[in-house]
């Protein structure tokens, strides 16, 4: 299937400012950047002198940013701490436009942050902050409380996993709950823990590794990858499933076609100089394309698209629109 010049102007043109929420762990990335001239006095460990340091979003933050570059509006909804990084997530978050309107802080958690050392252009050492003990039951009523309230906003949901406690099997049951009762499609990233509560979902997006994990089997060619999608929708019952495949790129799943595999895609990438944030990028891709109207295939065909660029670049990046229309173009 090809996509012509005009309708990928119009899914565009369609999903600008549609209100598309996602609910997960949010994250503060921090980079230290500095330099090493010296072994420390008081143990044999290097000394880095500190010359800037920098702080970006992470986890499902950094979902709503790619939703943004990409023309649609995020409405994002986590946790974070009341403590110092609590500042610099905020900062992070207005500096690039995002709304801090569905930010809850508990006092009780710190806000996760990773510290990532820099020195000579290498990585040195990073320092992980957080709690991964499930929410409150204070902190899951002000979700549930916040989501039920501006659900008629929103033209989609995206669950957005990383395990560190936000999504419990309660927030993700009434989430999906309050989603189906008012038609609205739900498109998740999972990770391992609480993978099959996620059931009847629009879109079920795991990864090689996740699926192989959970479903205890390996995954090393394409008839694995067929039995592994058609296991998990029997499981779940979503109604598509994606599973991307890092470098060997992405197959679609459709229930309501026997589980039978609709798109096998390769990746995109030219030549692959960083995989971090690509999950991110294919969940966030998906979710706009269909809120201007894509098809399902034409949606995942521009996530792989997607996924291919930010490959290219090193660090966490997002997709901007006018980045997928030249490439996709081109």
């Amino acid at each position: 299937m090809k996509i012509t010049k005009n309708r990928l102007n119009n899914i565009f043109r369609n999903s600008k400012n549609k209100k598309i929420a996602i609910i997960g762990d949010v994250m503060l990335d921090k980079y230290v950047y500095g330099s090493i001239s010296r072994i420390s006095p008081e143990a044999p460990v290097p000394v880095v002198d500190i010359d800037k340091t920098e702080y970006k979003l992470g986890g499902a933050a950094n979902v709503a940013n790619n939703i943004k570059a990409l023309g649609a509006e995020p409405v994002l909804i986590g946790v974070i701490g009341n403590d110092y990084d609590s500042g610099h997530y905020i900062d992070a978050m207005k500096s690039l436009g995002l709304s801090t309107i569905g930010i809850i802080k508990d006092t009780k958690r710190p806000t996760t942050a990773k510290t990532r050392v820099i020195a000579h252009s290498q990585h040195v050492l990073r320092i992980d902050s957080e709690v991964k003990d499930d929410i409150s039951p204070a902190t899951i009523k002000k979700i549930l409380g916040f989501f039920k309230k501006n659900i008629y906003k929103f033209a989609a949901v995206i669950l957005q996993d990383y395990n560190k406690g936000v999504l419990t099997k309660q927030v993700i049951g009434e989430l999906i709950s309050i989603a189906k009762k008012n038609k609205k499609p739900v498109y998740v990233d999972p990770k391992f823990h609480n993978f099959f509560e996620y059931k009847d979902v629009t879109v079920f997006k795991p990864n090689r590794k996740e699926t192989a994990d959970i479903l205890a089997m390996k995954i090393d060619g394409e008839e694995s990858v067929k039995s592994a999608g058609s296991k998990l929708i029997d499981r779940l019952n979503c109604e598509y499933l994606v599973l991307t495949r890092g470098e060997k790129g992405m197959m679609l799943f459709d229930k309501e076609k026997n589980k039978t595999v609709i798109l096998n895609i390769p990746t995109r990438a030219r030549r692959v100089a960083d995989v971090s944030g690509a999950g991110d990028t294919v969940i966030s891709t998906i979710a706009v394309m269909l809120a201007g109207g894509a098809n399902i295939i034409e949606a995942v065909m521009l996530a792989n698209q997607a996924a291919g660029i930010v490959c290219e670049e090193v660090g966490i990046i997002p997709i901007y629109k006018e980045s997928l229309i030249n490439s996709y173009k081109s």
